[in-house]
């Protein structure tokens, strides 16, 4: 086979959610036979990406610009979407029904993995509300034990704020994670979402 180039190049890509060896290796091949309209574009995306894309200060979402444009933009409605990672966020807008903030926790409680409420980013949504209270806080976990464990915390914590809070109905299979469901799903488990 080629050299320590070539498989460096195919281990990386073999890292990447669902690729394997033989997916990277189809893909790496791809790319070289084609350097000048797919590889040396991708390189330059990549490195562009790698240079500007930042993490929001405010809601924890990926973009060139921080706050973010979604953070900057006048016309949200007040509320604040709670989500488990940027994937979710993204999920949300895709599906175009909602229009108000987002603050990306950067995962679920989890006593297996090992992950406390300091290691999300609960501590500066709490600050966030605090400083700007919302109309309403829509917490869109996932449907997992993780999920649900991360959102029984929050209620208690938010509970004093006395902000009122809503959670994702129907919709959302157990075990499913946003990034993954249709647009129809998540618009209406975003419509249909009950008090917590």
């Amino acid at each position: 086979m080629g050299g320590p180039e070539l498989e460096r190049l195919i281990a990386l890509f073999g890292k990447l959610p669902g690729l394997g060896p033989r997916s990277a290796r189809r893909i790496v091949l791809k790319l070289l036979r084609e350097r000048e309209t797919r590889l040396l574009p991708l390189a330059e995306a990549l490195r562009a990406a790698a240079e500007t894309v930042r993490t929001c200060s405010v809601c924890g979402n990926l973009d060139t610009s921080d706050p973010c444009t979604i953070c900057a933009a006048p016309d949200r409605e007040p509320k604040i979407c709670v989500v488990e990672s940027v994937a979710d966020l993204w999920a949300l807008e895709r599906a175009l029904i909602y229009r108000g903030a987002y603050h990306v926790l950067g995962g679920s409680l989890s006593a297996l993995a090992g992950r406390g409420p300091e290691d999300l980013a609960i501590a500066s949504l709490l600050a966030r509300l605090r400083e700007a209270p919302p109309a309403e806080i829509i917490l869109a976990l996932p449907a997992t034990v993780e999920g649900a464990a991360t959102g029984h915390y929050l209620v208690e914590k938010l509970k004093p704020l006395g902000i009122p809070v809503s959670r994702l109905a129907q919709g959302v299979p157990m075990g499913g994670a946003l990034e993954v469901l249709d647009e129809g799903t998540l618009a209406t488990a975003l419509a249909a979402r009950r008090s917590a």
